[in-house]
């Protein structure tokens, strides 16, 4: 999502150049340089992360392959990359390849300013597109910076989506079941009111409290909804989806289903308070998974899908794009091939992330392999319905500010107005 990135570390770099010449390259090319390379390498996912984890063992496999060349990666944070992107690859200090966010505020904007590699010819030769299909292909695509349809801009390796995590002891010392309606999602949040327990843990100041919103929006959208919304510029927010959501969370924040006081919370303290044991439910990204399953020791947890929803938010993961100034443009597509390998996607998803194209019988982890199941069978639906901020550079900001008046208690009529506003400018920049 736009999302995501709050959690990233700090700036850090390893560099060893290496002394051998150039040999073979993984996809048979040979190099007429004589001297050693280095592939300079910029992401942000954190070492012990699964994308850390993976992309650190990518690198090895990449170095085996390709004798004389040494990758140099920096770890940049998600903020570092947002605020300097376009100033960085329109100069010569410009990494060869590098994870960024996708959406047309993002790498769309980058790909309209002509600062990254059109990968077409990359996609066709590696049939990267035979694995990155339906939704997960949207985000890769632009044309004049609209993403949907054009070149290829960038490879996703991983993807995401958004689902229930819940406290399975919380649900049995309550009696509460899973529900599998959404009229059942209201009585079990009913059910933890009346015990005096806040049934969602949620958090106002990031995203958090805006992907309630969304997926409240989504359960009366359908894809066209959506294709309007997202890539064609027509959003409607007095529309009956968008007052569909508005309403609906004023009225949950009214009926105790999601505390007044997380307004000012940040998606971290949404997540601590799923892990303590204080919230039975945490609605949010897959993002959280791997990180649950490492930190979450004092109960049983699962997670199931927005119940009666058939899209939700998601999409393909951040995107491996090759800036335009890349020096070693042909070694950046051999890296991106390399992480689409089955020992790397396995890797992903043994490691609690959602892999592009796992195969379920090389999971060894049994809920790393409903997570990739569930993604499967939305991805074969055509169930990823993007995140909400998408549309337009800076509107991340606007729906923090409009999904925070909702929860103040605000009229939900004059938040969408002001989404209208906001939406309706940033299409004209």
């Amino acid at each position: 999502m736009f999302t995501q990135g709050a959690r990233r570390k700090a700036l850090a770099a390893i560099a060893v150049l290496a002394t051998a010449s150039l040999a073979m390259t993984a996809c048979g090319k040979s190099s007429s340089s004589s001297s050693s390379k280095v592939l300079k390498l910029w992401h942000y996912e954190s070492a012990d992360s699964a994308m850390g984890v993976a992309w650190n063992q990518a690198i090895k496999e990449f170095e085996q392959s390709h004798p004389g060349v040494t990758v140099r990666f920096e770890e940049k944070t998600f903020e570092q990359l947002q605020k300097t992107a376009p100033m960085v690859l329109n100069s010569s200090n410009a990494p060869d390849i590098m994870e960024y966010n996708k959406g047309n505020a993002t790498a769309g904007l980058l790909a309209k300013q002509g600062l990254l590699t059109d990968l077409t010819p990359a996609v066709t030769q590696h049939g990267w597109d035979k694995k990155i299909t339906g939704n997960l292909a949207t985000t890769s695509r632009y044309s004049n910076g609209v993403m949907g349809s054009g070149d290829w801009y960038g490879i996703p390796d991983y993807a995401e989506y958004g689902m229930v995590y819940y406290n399975k002891d919380m649900f049995a010392k309550y009696g509460v079941q899973v529900p599998t309606t959404f009229d059942e999602f209201t009585a079990a949040m009913d059910k933890f009111v009346k015990a005096g327990v806040t049934p969602l843990a949620s958090a106002g100041a990031e995203y958090p409290a805006q992907q309630y919103l969304y997926n409240l929006v989504l359960s009366k959208a359908d894809q066209n909804w959506v294709n309007q919304y997202q890539i064609a510029g027509k959003g409607n927010f007095h529309d009956a989806a968008w007052t569909y959501g508005a309403t609906t969370l004023a009225d949950w924040v009214k009926k105790g289903y999601i505390a007044k006081d997380s307004v000012s919370l940040k998606a971290t303290d949404m997540g601590t308070a799923f892990e303590s044991g204080k919230s039975p439910m945490m609605v949010s990204g897959s993002w959280w998974f791997g990180t649950f399953e490492s930190e979450v020791k004092g109960f049983s947890w699962g997670t199931f899908q927005w119940p009666g929803n058939s899209l939700v938010p998601g999409s393909g993961g951040n995107l491996w794009v090759i800036p335009k100034n890349s020096k070693n443009a042909q070694l950046a597509e051999d890296f991106i091939d390399i992480t689409l390998r089955p020992d790397i996607q396995a890797l992903l998803a043994n490691k609690g992330a959602v892999p592009v194209a796992a195969q379920t019988s090389d999971i060894t982890d049994p809920k790393a392999e409903e997570l990739v199941q569930n993604f499967q069978k939305l991805q074969s639906s055509n169930g990823l319905a993007y995140y909400p901020d998408w549309p337009t550079a800076g509107f991340y900001d606007s729906l923090v500010s409009a999904t925070q008046d909702i929860v103040n208690g605000k009229d939900p009529n004059s938040a969408l107005s002001s989404l209208q506003s906001a939406y309706s400018q940033g299409l004209t920049q």
